[in-house]
C-alpha cells in the first residue's frame, strides 16, 4: 500500500455511500422492470458494478483491505439500445478449435476426398492430385472438412477429426432491416454492434473452471454480481 496517493477516509466512505444507492437503483429498477430484457435494469446493474468497483479500490488504497465481491470484467455487454420488438435479426457465431491431432485430420480429409474427389478439387483447385494433397497438407483438409460438414456437426464431431476445441459465442443481434443479398459478405463480422445484442450464449472452459474452484471451496457462497452475459 502506497501512501503516496492515499485516500482518505472521508473518500472511502463516501465511495461506500453510493455502493448503497446504486443498489438501492438496482431494487427499484428491478421492481419495475417491464421485461426480461428491461434496458434500465442493465444500466442499474453497470452503476453497482462502478461503484463497486471504485469502492474496492479506495478502500483496499486506504486499508489495504478487499471486498467480497467479485467485480464484472470489461468484456461485459453494454446496456441493449436496440428496437424493443426487433422485425430482423443477425446471428453472429464464433468457435475456435486447436488442430491437436493433425494425422487425424488428415486421415479424415483424405477419406472423404476419396468418396467425393470434387469437394477436394474444390478446397485445393488442383483436379489431379487432389486426393493425395488433402491427405498432406492441413490447409487443405480443413477446406474439405468445412466444405462438407455443417458448422453444428463439426462442432458434435471435433474429436472425430483431430481438432480441440476452444472458447465459442453466439451473439443474436437486432438489425433494423434485413440486408440485401451479398450486401454484407465482404465484411461479414464489421458491423456487430453489442449494443444491439438481445441475447448471447457462451461456452468456455472457464466457466469449468470457475466451477471446479467453487467446489473445492469449503465455505458459505459470496453473494456477487451475476454474470450480464446474454
Amino acid at each position: 500500500m502506497s501512501d503516496a496517493a492515499q485516500p482518505s477516509a472521508a473518500e472511502v466512505r463516501a465511495a461506500a455511500e453510493a455502493v448503497k444507492a446504486a443498489l438501492d437503483r438496482h431494487l427499484d429498477a428491478v421492481e419495475r422492470r417491464s421485461g426480461p430484457e428491461d434496458p434500465a435494469v442493465y444500466a442499474a446493474f453497470d452503476e453497482v458494478a462502478a461503484a463497486a468497483e471504485a469502492y474496492d479500490e479506495l478502500l483496499y488504497d486506504a486499508y489495504d483491505e478487499v471486498t467480497p465481491f467479485e467485480i464484472p470484467g470489461n468484456d461485459a455487454l453494454p446496456a441493449y439500445a436496440g428496437p424493443e420488438e426487433p422485425s430482423a435479426l443477425s446471428v453472429l457465431i464464433r468457435r475456435d478449435y486447436t488442430v491437436a491431432k493433425p494425422q487425424r485430420l488428415l486421415h479424415q480429409a483424405q477419406r472423404i476426398a476419396a468418396l467425393d474427389p470434387d469437394a477436394a478439387t474444390d478446397a485445393t483447385g488442383r483436379a489431379a492430385d487432389a486426393v493425395a494433397v488433402v491427405g498432406s497438407s492441413v490447409h487443405a483438409a480443413l477446406g474439405v472438412l468445412f466444405g462438407e460438414y455443417e458448422p453444428d456437426e463439426i462442432a458434435s464431431r471435433h474429436r472425430e477429426f483431430g481438432l480441440e476445441e476452444g472458447d465459442s459465442t453466439l451473439w443474436v443481434a437486432a438489425v433494423d432491416e434485413p440486408a440485401e443479398p451479398g450486401e454484407w459478405l465482404a465484411a461479414p463480422f464489421d458491423h456487430a454492434d453489442p449494443q444491439r445484442v438481445v441475447c448471447r450464449f457462451d461456452v468456455s472452459s472457464v466457466f469449468d473452471e470457475e466451477l471446479d474452484d467453487d467446489d473445492d471451496d469449503d465455505e458459505d457462497d459470496l453473494l456477487e454480481p451475476a454474470d450480464r452475459s446474454r
